[in-house]
Protein backbone atom coordinates (compact mmCIF):
# COMPACT_ATOMS: atom_id res chain seq x y z
CA UNK A 1 0.00 0.00 0.00
CA UNK A 2 3.20 2.03 1.04
CA UNK A 3 4.74 2.32 -2.86
CA UNK A 4 8.55 2.17 -2.24
CA UNK A 5 9.13 5.52 -4.19
CA UNK A 6 6.12 7.25 -2.59
CA UNK A 7 7.49 10.54 -0.82
CA UNK A 8 6.39 9.58 2.54
CA UNK A 9 7.63 5.78 2.46
CA UNK A 10 10.83 6.21 4.38
CA UNK A 11 9.05 8.43 7.13
CA UNK A 12 6.39 5.36 7.28
CA UNK A 13 9.05 3.20 7.68
CA UNK A 14 10.60 4.85 10.42
CA UNK A 15 7.26 5.49 12.43
CA UNK A 16 6.59 1.81 12.31
CA UNK A 17 9.87 0.17 12.76
CA UNK A 18 10.13 3.09 15.98
CA UNK A 19 6.77 2.77 17.16
CA UNK A 20 5.51 5.71 17.22
CA UNK A 21 2.90 4.93 14.97
CA UNK A 22 0.67 1.82 14.04
CA UNK A 23 -0.42 0.36 11.08
CA UNK A 24 -4.83 0.30 10.28
CA UNK A 25 -5.30 -3.27 10.38
CA UNK A 26 -5.77 -5.37 7.39
CA UNK A 27 -5.82 -2.10 5.23
CA UNK A 28 -1.93 -1.13 6.00
CA UNK A 29 -1.07 2.29 6.98
CA UNK A 30 -3.80 4.28 5.55
CA UNK A 31 -1.34 6.81 4.19
CA UNK A 32 -3.97 9.92 2.48
CA UNK A 33 -6.34 9.43 5.47
CA UNK A 34 -6.15 12.06 8.09
CA UNK A 35 -4.48 11.81 11.66
CA UNK A 36 -6.55 12.03 14.69
CA UNK A 37 -5.59 13.85 17.91
CA UNK A 38 -5.85 11.28 19.78
CA UNK A 39 -3.47 9.43 17.76
CA UNK A 40 -0.86 12.67 18.13
CA UNK A 41 -1.31 12.58 21.87
CA UNK A 42 -0.46 8.91 22.28
CA UNK A 43 2.64 8.89 19.81
CA UNK A 44 4.05 11.63 21.99
CA UNK A 45 2.98 9.66 25.26
CA UNK A 46 4.77 6.75 24.07
CA UNK A 47 7.95 9.34 23.46
CA UNK A 48 7.78 10.37 26.67
CA UNK A 49 8.11 7.14 27.96
CA UNK A 50 4.30 6.73 29.14
CA UNK A 51 4.40 7.91 32.34
CA UNK A 52 1.73 8.18 35.10
CA UNK A 53 -1.15 10.28 34.28
CA UNK A 54 -4.01 11.73 36.32
CA UNK A 55 -7.45 11.61 35.53
CA UNK A 56 -8.93 12.22 32.12
CA UNK A 57 -10.52 15.93 32.53
CA UNK A 58 -12.35 15.92 29.17
CA UNK A 59 -16.22 14.69 28.86
CA UNK A 60 -15.62 13.57 25.25
CA UNK A 61 -12.92 11.35 26.47
CA UNK A 62 -14.01 8.11 28.01
CA UNK A 63 -11.74 6.96 30.59
CA UNK A 64 -11.45 3.26 29.19
CA UNK A 65 -10.43 4.81 25.62
CA UNK A 66 -7.48 3.85 24.04
CA UNK A 67 -5.97 7.29 23.79
CA UNK A 68 -7.38 8.21 27.39
CA UNK A 69 -4.01 8.23 29.64
CA UNK A 70 -2.26 9.93 26.55
CA UNK A 71 -4.95 12.70 26.98
CA UNK A 72 -5.14 12.85 30.91
CA UNK A 73 -1.22 13.09 30.79
CA UNK A 74 -0.72 15.62 27.81
CA UNK A 75 -3.55 17.90 29.36
CA UNK A 76 -1.66 17.70 32.77
CA UNK A 77 1.34 18.44 31.15
CA UNK A 78 0.30 21.34 29.35
CA UNK A 79 0.84 19.81 26.16
CA UNK A 80 -2.63 20.32 24.99
CA UNK A 81 -5.71 22.00 25.99
CA UNK A 82 -9.35 21.66 24.84
CA UNK A 83 -11.68 23.44 22.41
CA UNK A 84 -13.66 26.51 24.13
CA UNK A 85 -16.39 24.17 24.81
CA UNK A 86 -14.49 21.97 27.37
CA UNK A 87 -14.49 18.74 25.16
CA UNK A 88 -10.91 17.51 23.54
CA UNK A 89 -12.06 15.93 20.29
CA UNK A 90 -9.55 13.19 20.13
CA UNK A 91 -11.19 11.87 17.03
CA UNK A 92 -11.47 14.95 15.26
CA UNK A 93 -8.74 15.66 12.29
CA UNK A 94 -5.51 16.90 13.54
CA UNK A 95 -4.73 20.31 11.69
CA UNK A 96 -1.30 21.46 10.76
CA UNK A 97 -1.24 24.37 13.35
CA UNK A 98 -2.80 22.31 15.75
CA UNK A 99 -0.08 19.69 15.40
CA UNK A 100 2.43 22.48 15.31
CA UNK A 101 1.37 23.75 18.32
CA UNK A 102 1.21 20.07 20.17
CA UNK A 103 4.84 19.22 19.02
CA UNK A 104 6.21 22.83 20.49
CA UNK A 105 4.37 22.31 23.46
CA UNK A 106 6.07 18.60 23.90
CA UNK A 107 9.41 19.96 23.26
CA UNK A 108 9.50 22.53 25.95
CA UNK A 109 7.91 19.94 28.28
CA UNK A 110 11.13 17.66 27.14
CA UNK A 111 13.44 21.09 28.29
CA UNK A 112 13.92 21.08 23.76
CA UNK A 113 15.08 24.56 22.43
CA UNK A 114 11.94 25.73 20.41
CA UNK A 115 13.20 29.38 19.73
CA UNK A 116 12.39 30.77 16.11
CA UNK A 117 12.60 33.68 13.94
CA UNK A 118 9.56 34.92 11.94
CA UNK A 119 9.75 32.62 9.10
CA UNK A 120 6.07 32.41 7.93
CA UNK A 121 6.39 35.58 5.96
CA UNK A 122 7.28 33.84 3.10
CA UNK A 123 3.87 31.69 2.85
CA UNK A 124 1.25 33.00 0.65
CA UNK A 125 -1.50 32.32 3.74
CA UNK A 126 0.31 33.15 6.62
CA UNK A 127 -2.01 35.74 7.98
CA UNK A 128 -4.20 32.50 8.12
CA UNK A 129 -2.19 30.92 10.89
CA UNK A 130 -4.04 31.73 14.06
CA UNK A 131 -2.31 33.84 17.00
CA UNK A 132 -2.55 31.05 19.52
CA UNK A 133 -1.00 29.02 17.10
CA UNK A 134 1.75 31.56 15.35
CA UNK A 135 4.82 31.24 17.66
CA UNK A 136 4.79 27.22 17.19
CA UNK A 137 3.92 27.49 13.49
CA UNK A 138 7.57 29.81 12.70
CA UNK A 139 9.53 27.12 15.87
CA UNK A 140 8.16 24.08 13.29
CA UNK A 141 9.15 25.85 10.07
CA UNK A 142 12.39 27.29 11.29
CA UNK A 143 13.06 23.49 12.71
CA UNK A 144 11.90 21.82 9.02
CA UNK A 145 9.37 19.61 10.47
CA UNK A 146 6.39 21.19 8.51
CA UNK A 147 6.84 22.76 4.85
CA UNK A 148 4.58 24.76 2.63
CA UNK A 149 3.10 23.58 -0.37
CA UNK A 150 4.60 23.31 -3.87
CA UNK A 151 1.92 27.10 -4.17
CA UNK A 152 3.70 28.23 -1.59
CA UNK A 153 1.15 27.88 1.37
CA UNK A 154 1.19 26.76 5.00
CA UNK A 155 -2.18 25.35 5.27
CA UNK A 156 -2.67 25.77 8.61
CA UNK A 157 -6.18 24.63 9.07
CA UNK A 158 -5.95 21.61 6.65
CA UNK A 159 -5.98 18.26 8.13
CA UNK A 160 -2.61 16.34 8.72
CA UNK A 161 -2.75 12.59 6.72
CA UNK A 162 -0.61 10.31 8.33
CA UNK A 163 1.80 10.54 5.33
CA UNK A 164 2.23 14.08 6.64
CA UNK A 165 2.01 13.17 10.49
CA UNK A 166 5.18 10.38 9.57
CA UNK A 167 7.45 12.90 7.74
CA UNK A 168 6.77 15.17 10.31
CA UNK A 169 7.28 13.25 12.94
CA UNK A 170 10.40 11.14 11.56
CA UNK A 171 11.67 14.73 11.19
CA UNK A 172 10.95 15.45 15.44
CA UNK A 173 12.75 12.90 15.89
CA UNK A 174 15.79 13.44 14.14
CA UNK A 175 16.15 17.00 14.59
CA UNK A 176 15.29 17.54 18.24
CA UNK A 177 17.05 13.86 19.50
CA UNK A 178 13.81 12.57 20.67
Amino acid sequence: EVPSDAWYAQAVEYVLDHGLMAGTGAAGFSPETLTSRGTLVTTLYSLAGKPMAGLVSFPDVDSGAWYAQAVAWAAGQGIVDGYSDGTFGPNNALTREQMAVILYRFAQSQGMEVAADNTLSGFSDQNKVQEWARPAMEWAVSAGLIAGTDQGALMPQAGVTRAQAAVILMRFCHQMDV
